[in-house]
């Protein structure tokens, strides 16, 4: 009797070349998604960032210095000094701007060059060199850039979130990545994280059933969940059905260009969100978050950061990160950019899938030479108002 073995099947050997977005990932100038995200501002610090030391940021792939001039006002230039090239980070910051530490040249903070001491009389065509730069503003404690077209530049958004603020409530900024469940920098691309801010279903799984209980037992309870579009994003909101008869619905919202608006999962509060997280692509490969909130001492929003065995993320042991993983770990063990080609998406994946359409209509609208959504030239408009909290009913 002659017994035939059939190949093995499904190997990884027959695993095809993995690919992966690259219109909704790239977030370079000239990419479909790097220009879409600069029609709107971003946070590229904290205020205390900018001061009389020059600091480098690296923002959507881009080299910039920042800096605070001595009339108290920020600047963020391109880094090589447009004399030859000598980086703006050595320079020296005065009353009326920065100046080179090659040959003198003093930028103000619109990059216009107002001394070349080098020069008869300072610089006789000084007026015709300009420094590459972008616009900034403060508010809520950090510093946004505005990247993009200077002809389509609106106007810097309030919230309602943080506005209105009760007695003895004051709005504190934090740049510790507060959300992103690891370092302030973390090495992936910054969409592997934005879609999880409308994945409710992994905080039972990663957050309670695998990595014990992270936040509170309620996070465990199955949701019944319902996606939404919303003004400027996509809206999640899930409902647990309680022992006690009690039904907590939570509402989170992803909002372009790149706002979480999750309320705490530790349930600290009922009612609408009283604190924002911009996520901020540094590169195709890496991201970090920037959070304002309303708080009533000093340091709430860091303490407000995950631990787990009783230690924050960098305090653990690498036995601790693979017995309870978090969201840092879930998403960047995607590897630097996540293999799409190799995704097979469920039922359950309906937010990111509506959070990856709306990405591509308003790539289209750009690329048409429209503006997107949530941009604003109104600077009387009202405060944006978001739907997202947690309400127990």
């Amino acid at each position: 009797m002659t017994t035939t073995t059939l190949p093995d099947a499904g190997t990884a050997y027959e695993r095809k070349p993995a690919t992966y977005n690259a219109t909704l990932t790239q977030v370079g100038r000239g990419t479909p998604m790097g220009e879409l995200l600069r029609r709107y501002w971003h946070p590229i610090g904290v205020s205390a960032d900018a001061s009389e030391v020059p600091r480098k940021v690296r923002v959507l792939g881009e080299d910039l210095i920042l800096f605070r001039d001595g009339q108290g006002r920020p600047g963020l230039l391109y880094p090589h000094c447009a004399h030859r090239g000598t980086s703006l980070y050595y320079g020296r910051v005065e009353g009326g701007g920065i100046r080179c530490c090659y040959h003198g040249w003093l930028f103000d903070v619109q990059g216009h060059c107002t001394d070349q001491p080098c020069e008869p009389q300072g610089g006789l065509s000084r007026d015709r060199i300009r420094q590459p730069w972008y616009p900034v503003e403060e508010r809520y404690g950090l510093i946004f850039a505005y990247m993009g077209p200077p002809d389509r530049k609106p106007v810097l958004p309030r919230y309602a979130a943080l506005e209105d603020l009760a007695e003895g409530e004051f709005i504190e900024a934090n740049d510790q990545s507060i959300g992103g469940g690891g370092p302030q920098i973390i090495p992936c691309n910054w969409l592997q994280h934005f879609e999880n801010v409308v994945d409710p279903f992994h905080v039972v799984i990663l957050h309670s059933s695998f990595s014990g209980t992270q936040f509170v037992p309620q996070m465990g309870v199955m949701p019944e969940v319902a996606f939404d579009y919303t003004d400027a994003g996509v809206s999640a909101t899930a409902v647990r059905r309680l022992d006690d008869g009690k039904t907590l619905r939570r509402v989170g919202e992803a909002a372009l260009p790149t706002l979480r608006v999750i309320p705490s999962p530790r349930l600290a509060h009922y009612g609408t969100v009283e604190s924002l997280g911009w996520v901020l692509p540094i590169d195709d490969t890496s991201f970090r978050i920037y959070t304002a909130g309303r708080v009533r001492r000093e340091g709430d929003i860091a303490r407000s950061r995950s631990r787990m065995n009783g230690k924050l993320w960098e305090e653990l042991t690498e036995a601790e990160h693979q017995r309870m993983p978090g969201d840092y770990e879930a998403q960047v063990s995607q590897g630097p950019i996540a293999w799409h080609s190799e995704e097979n998406l469920t039922t359950s994946d309906r937010g990111l899938v509506l959070l990856r359409r709306m990405f591509k209509q308003q790539l289209d609208v750009v690329a048409a030479g429209g503006d997107p959504v949530g941009v604003n030239f109104d600077r009387d408009a009202p405060p944006i108002v978001f739907a997202a909290g947690n309400f127990l009913e």
